[in-house]
């Protein structure tokens, strides 16, 4: 039995149950999903271009060498990695890796800012 996926509005609707995340358009149709303000976790394209996010830097590596995930353009040394839909991943593997993506940048947060973003 496989696994059931995410679909891009479900992502989009997961990114903006994270705490205290936001979302806003940019850049001629890009969905940009932030944290703290101006703190980007996630990135959908509307152009069909892909979902884009922050991952672990040990793991950045292991991820892009995964069949349909590459990474992301202008974002990678940053260790951010995009894949298109219909995703690659299955619908626990990605929610919990936009999960991790917000907590990695709500972690680069100064401490005040902290309170009631972490999980």
């Amino acid at each position: 039995m496989s696994e059931s996926k995410l679909s891009e509005e479900q992502a989009a609707a997961f990114c903006l149950s994270l705490p205290g995340a936001r979302e806003d358009y940019k850049w001629g149709g890009v969905r940009v999903f932030s944290v703290a303000g101006n703190k980007m976790f996630a990135v959908l394209d509307l152009a069909g271009a892909g979902l884009s996010f922050k991952v672990d830097g040990d793991l950045f590596l292991g991820y892009v060498d995964r069949p349909g995930v590459r990474p992301a353009p202008y974002l990678a040394r940053a260790h951010w990695i995009s894949m298109a839909a219909p995703y690659p991943m299955g619908r626990a593997e990605l929610t919990d890796l936009l999960q991790r993506s917000h907590q990695l940048v709500v972690r680069r947060l100064p401490k005040r800012q902290q309170p009631g973003l972490l999980i």
